[in-house]
C-alpha cells in the first residue's frame, strides 16, 4: 500500500524480498550509528535480518529506498514469550515474536515504524498468533511507539549479548485482535 507523505514523498509498507536485504542492512547500520540499536548484529547485518524460523518480514520504502524493517519469528526462548505464556496460559505455539524493527534516521517522522508494527500485527492476527517482544529501556522512542499502539509491558529482563554483556529491557505484548 502506497501513501504520499506531507513532504510529497511516496511511502509504502510491503513484504520483504531477498532483493531488499542489502538495502535494509545499510539502513540498519545507519540506525546503529545513531541509536546504538541493535546492540548486536551489525557485524553481519544481513544475517541478523534473517533469523531462523522467520514467519514474515516487511520493509518500509520511501521514494523507492528501503528505509525500515520489521520481522516476526517463532519463539526461541525469549523472556517476553516465557512471561506472556506464564501470565496468559496460552501455549507458546500461539505466540510470535516482533523483532528487527527500525527506521533509518533520515526517514523518521513519516509514521513508518508505526505502519511496520501494524502490518506485522495484522499478519500475526491472521495466523491466530499473539505478538510479544522486548525493547531495551534505553530505546525510549521505541517504547513510546509500542505504548501508543496499545502494547502492554508484561515484565522486565536483562538482554544478554556479545561476551556476556547485559542491558535492561522491558517485555511487551501487543493488544489482541
Amino acid at each position: 500500500m502506497s501513501h504520499d507523505t506531507a513532504s510529497g514523498q511516496t511511502s509504502a509498507i510491503r513484504p520483504r524480498t531477498d532483493d531488499d536485504i542489502a538495502e535494509a542492512a545499510t539502513a540498519l547500520v545507519a540506525v546503529h550509528a545513531t541509536d546504538g540499536y541493535p546492540v548486536e548484529g551489525v557485524d553481519d547485518p544481513e544475517a541478523w535480518l534473517t533469523p531462523p524460523d522467520l514467519l514474515g518480514a516487511w520493509v518500509a520504502v520511501l521514494d523507492q529506498q528501503v528505509v525500515g524493517h520489521v520481522a516476526l519469528s517463532r519463539p526461541h526462548g525469549e523472556d517476553a514469550v516465557r512471561l506472556y505464556v506464564e501470565q496468559s496460559q496460552e501455549p507458546e505455539t500461539r505466540v510470535a515474536v516482533l523483532a528487527r524493527l527500525f527506521v533509518h534516521p533520515e526517514a523518521r517522522g513519516h509514521s513508518l515504524g508505526e505502519q511496520l508494527v501494524r502490518e506485522a500485527t495484522q499478519h500475526a492476527y491472521g495466523q491466530g498468533l499473539r505478538l510479544v517482544g522486548d525493547v531495551m529501556t534505553k530505546d525510549k522512542a521505541a517504547i513510546r511507539l509500542y505504548e501508543r499502539l496499545g502494547c502492554q509491558i508484561i515484565g522486565s529482563t536483562m538482554h544478554t549479548y556479545g561476551n556476556g554483556e547485559e542491558i535492561p529491557a522491558v517485555c511487551f505484548v501487543a493488544p489482541g485482535p
